[in-house]
């Protein structure tokens, strides 16, 4: 195939599932990155960050694709360095992430725009501005509403049926569901769920057959070498060490790859389960009370769970 054909393939014509990669399809993704395709660094650069444990050529393929104002990589790229994903905990760069965030979410990324909210609102990484971070949490909630009315019925219905193809493969990983509605619920409406992306669920996938982290939850158990992946369903990051990812600071249970996944979780699941950590520990319920009473930092920055927008 010609380059400048692979340069120009959207985002779906690259959606290789987990089930059929192969080093053909390695190779695939390879040569439209070569020639020019920024969502073939992206996707090619989260797979090989997370999931072949190749992490410095797929923080560069996504630092390309980020040069190229790729949303996506963006962000991508702001929550490895919020968590210091693939170093350790002093590797993390609380001021990097905020500026790569502040690029996606002015290049239209709905997720960034709310990870920034939080930012200015917790002075996290950034000097503290409540009133700005509610401003930027209410422009995302009324960007995913102009979004969602834009979407034909037609990709409305495909974005909820790979919805619910996730979900049964969640429960079968441990990890939790998500239902139709999201941040939306915020203005009185019940909308579909965004459409996932292909990078992330191939991740969910990927995991899910390797037996590899969970997505936590109340008596699942950490994966293996006892990492889990990010409880928001649609996300599918994996912890590249352990305790990387911050916990519900109420419930100790579910963890989360940034605020953004962390509030879209709440609204959508996690808000019906949550309860504080005595409760399990009363009923006997939760596998290893002990490990879930000493894992570090909360999922909300010093916030509690019911608290995110």
């Amino acid at each position: 195939m010609h380059p400048a054909v692979l340069s120009r393939l959207s985002s779906k014509g690259m959606a290789i599932r987990a089930a059929n990669w192969s080093e053909s399809a390695h190779r695939f993704l390879k040569r439209c990155a070569d020639a020019g395709s920024l969502d073939a660094c992206y996707f090619l650069g989260m797979i090989c960050f997370y999931c072949l444990e190749k992490k410095g050529i797929g923080a560069t393929l996504m630092a390309k694709a980020g040069i190229g104002s790729h949303a996506e990589a963006l962000y991508s790229l702001a929550v490895i360095q919020f968590n210091g994903s693939g170093g350790t905990k002093s590797d993390k760069d609380l001021r990097a992430g905020v500026a790569l965030c502040a690029r996606a979410a002015f290049h239209g990324h709905v997720d960034a725009l709310r990870e920034l909210g939080h930012c200015l609102q917790d002075g996290y990484g950034v000097k503290q501005n409540v009133t700005e971070g509610r401003r930027f949490l209410v422009q995302a909630n009324a960007r995913e509403l102009a979004g969602v009315f834009s979407a034909s019925q037609k990709e409305a219905t495909a974005a909820t049926a790979a919805a619910a193809s996730l979900m049964k493969l969640q429960a079968g990983s441990g990890m939790a569901g998500f239902s139709a509605c999201s941040l939306l619920s915020d203005f009185g409406c019940n909308v579909p769920m965004p459409e996932v992306h292909p990078a992330n669920r191939f991740m969910v996938e990927w995991f899910a057959a390797k037996g590899g982290p969970t997505g936590g939850g109340i008596g699942v158990a950490d994966g293996l070498d006892g990492l889990r992946m990010c409880s928001h369903g649609g996300c599918g990051r994996p912890e590249t060490r352990r305790h990387e990812f911050r916990r519900c600071s109420v419930c100790g249970v579910v963890n989360y790859c940034s605020r953004a996944c962390q509030a879209l979780h709440w609204k959508v699941a996690h808000k019906l389960e949550c309860a504080p950590m005595e409760r399990w520990l009363d009923e006997g319920v939760g596998g290893d009370p002990a490990a879930a009473a000493g894992n570090g930092v909360p999922a909300a920055r010093g916030d509690r769970a019911g608290n995110v927008n």
